[in-house]
């Protein structure tokens, strides 16, 4: 491993530690929480809804096999910074087309290296998710506590206006080929759906379009007028909520858009933040876990009764009392906690877990097609 720089860290709870770098250099506030899977560092890294936080890695060995452009699940990675126990300079892949330390250069990402990663995963569990500063160029604990201080915290943000996209654009690929490495554009694709990006995963855009949908990815300054219109033009068939990053209860402009769509009786389907959007839309606001479901091993209860492995990425859940208008689909086993949604009034439901991110199992990417088939074309 060639010599690093050291960085210095400091978090809420008084904690202070000297690890190295291996990323770019600097200093960024953020929030600490931890990522159980043990597979696919560059699909998290890459995810638009850790804007705004340092992710640490249980699993210790990181970087073995590289990146690519074509695993990112961003155009452009926003999380503040990674957390692992050892970095891997060396990496083998085919596909790889350069080291993780260079791809976290490249897109302005800390990189935080030879740190006792289950030490820092066992102190989240106990105080819960923490406000954390990391620096390259402040070495001094007390300097390091006045920035944090000093600093909006990750729930007075709306990072959604930094991750969505300025301007709307069509997705139409689908079907991935492995002769190509890449996917595929689809024909016939017979209903049109309204993708809002607060942060949205290339492949749910990927998902919807293999399912039978024409995908129209709108900023997250969309005009919900003019949705409406082409909702009752027939120029859209349904909307999709995307997931994205931060607090949903500060997001009071998108939920009243929300009250708009949902009052023109759209139909409406929404992943992660916009399960946790229509919850608030419907009167029941969120509130946050103690420090969240952040892995690619949750087992999942549905309707049915059966268990679906999936991938999760979420600090907030909403709450019980949900189920005066709603019927509860999917539950977390690990907790209990409510991880899907179908609303007893209008054609709208919604998963607080990633039914597209293949954690391994597939099942869970069936809600796609459940709600395609309960689209109506005309």
């Amino acid at each position: 491993m060639s010599k690093l720089k050291p960085i210095y860290l400091y978090f809420s709870n008084g904690c202070f530690l000297e690890a190295k770098s291996f990323g770019s250099e600097g200093t960024k506030v953020g929030e600490a929480v931890f990522n159980t899977s043990m597979t696919g560092y560059q699909e998290i890294t890459s995810d638009p809804s850790y804007a705004g936080q340092f992710v640490i890695f249980s699993m210790p060995e990181i970087g073995i096999v590289g990146t690519n452009d074509f695993d990112n699940e961003s155009f452009s990675p926003k999380c503040k910074g990674i957390i692992v126990r050892d970095a891997n300079e060396v990496y083998s892949s085919f596909r790889a087309d350069e080291g993780l330390g260079d791809y976290l250069k490249k897109h302005d990402i800390l990189g935080i290296c030879d740190i006792d990663t289950r030490s820092l995963v066992k102190m989240l569990r106990k105080y819960g998710a923490l406000e954390m500063i990391a620096s390259t160029t402040i070495s001094d604990k007390e300097s390091l506590k006045a920035k944090l201080d000093s600093s909006l915290k990750i729930g007075e943000i709306d990072y959604i206006k930094e991750v969505s996209t300025k301007s709307a654009y069509s997705h139409t690929k689908s079907n991935f080929s492995y002769e190509s490495w890449d996917y595929q554009e689809k024909d016939g694709l017979s209903k049109t759906i309204a993708a809002i990006d607060f942060g949205i995963k290339k492949n749910i855009l990927h998902e919807l379009v293999t399912v039978g949908f024409k995908v129209e990815v709108l900023p997250q300054d969309y005009d919900e007028n003019t949705l409406i219109k082409d909702y009752k033009d027939k120029k859209i068939h349904a909307v999709f909520l995307s997931n994205g990053p931060g607090d949903p209860l500060i997001l009071t402009n998108q939920v009243d858009k929300i009250k708009s769509l949902l009052a023109a009786k759209i139909p409406i389907f929404g992943i992660c933040l916009g399960h946790q959007l229509l919850s608030i839309a419907h009167g029941y606001p969120t509130y946050k876990l103690k420090f969240g479901h952040h892995g690619a091993n949750h087992p999942v209860k549905n309707e049915l009764g059966l268990v679906e492995i999936t991938s999760q990425n979420h600090n907030y859940n909403v709450p019980e009392e949900i189920e005066e208008v709603a019927f509860v689909t999917h539950r977390n086993l690990f907790d209990n906690t409510i991880e899907g949604l179908c609303y007893k009034e209008g054609n709208v439901f919604s998963v607080q877990h990633h039914p597209e991110a293949s954690p391994g199992p597939k099942e869970a990417s069936n809600i796609f097609a459940k709600f395609f088939a309960q689209v109506p074309l005309d």
